[in-house]
């Protein structure tokens, strides 16, 4: 796409970072459930430094993409929805149903030790509306701000001891996205660093500058729902191609 300027790099709506997102997501589930249970996705392609490159390899750096991506649309969502009550029942909802192929997946116990990605961006949404109040306060309401801290603590504590994926990391990564918001610049470094050893997902930050703030293709209730059922269906999909093997 050209402008008066030159090429613009924002071209991606919302539904296009969606559908990159889910595509990577695939690829890296894929790989994690199913593909490491076969020999030949090991099995060397090259050899780059002292690491043999496989698909196993390639497909979950792929996948290490993805939640970035969506920790980015999370922000979004939560600053453009026109009822944050519904956005966020529905993050719960789809946790909750989610919990069962995940629960396949990871031994077969329902709401065993570790719980699904929906729980992190439930409670990353929840920290958002925490870090909204914050915005909002009184600058000398003291008690105000050490009840949000500790709302804030516990929310982000609340990642760590239900295990969900990602956990308090990925919370504390939706707020940072948050408090950056209008710092595209500096949100992509901090966020890289705060990435660490996951280095290769701050190549999500290159899609996501190409943002163009517009909602894209996916709308209306019916494509929403799709959206978010994508999660656990292609998760079932996964046990039973598993469980074939």
């Amino acid at each position: 796409m050209l402008s008066g300027s030159g090429l613009n790099i924002h071209m991606l709506s919302g539904s296009s970072l969606k559908v990159l997102a889910m595509v990577l997501m695939a690829i890296d589930h894929t790989a994690a459930f199913v593909l490491r249970y076969v020999d030949a996705a090991w099995e060397p392609l090259f050899t780059l430094g002292h690491r043999d490159i496989s698909y196993y390899f390639l497909m979950r750096c792929a996948g290490r993409l993805a939640f970035p991506i969506f920790a980015f649309l999370i922000v979004e969502g939560f600053l453009h929805t026109s009822n944050r009550r519904k956005y966020g029942r529905n993050l719960l909802l789809f946790a909750l149903l989610s919990e069962i192929p995940w629960s396949l997946l990871h031994g077969g116990h329902l709401f065993g030790t570790s719980h699904n990605v929906f729980f992190t961006l439930f409670l990353g949404f929840l920290a958002l509306c925490v870090a909204e109040r914050w915005e909002q306060r009184q600058p000398d309401d003291r008690k105000a701000m050490r009840r949000m801290a500790i709302q804030l603590f516990a929310i982000i504590a609340a990642g760590i001891l239900i295990r969900c994926d990602y956990g308090s990391s990925g919370v504390s990564f939706i707020l940072l996205l948050y408090v950056l918001r209008n710092k595209a610049l500096l949100r992509a470094a901090i966020g890289c660093c705060f990435l660490g050893s996951r280095w290769i997902a701050g190549l999500a930050f290159i899609p996501i500058s190409m943002y163009n703030g517009k909602r894209g293709f996916i709308q209306g209730a019916w494509s929403k729902y799709l959206f978010y059922a994508f999660y656990p269906l292609h998760l079932l999909l996964l046990y039973f191609i598993r469980q074939a093997l």
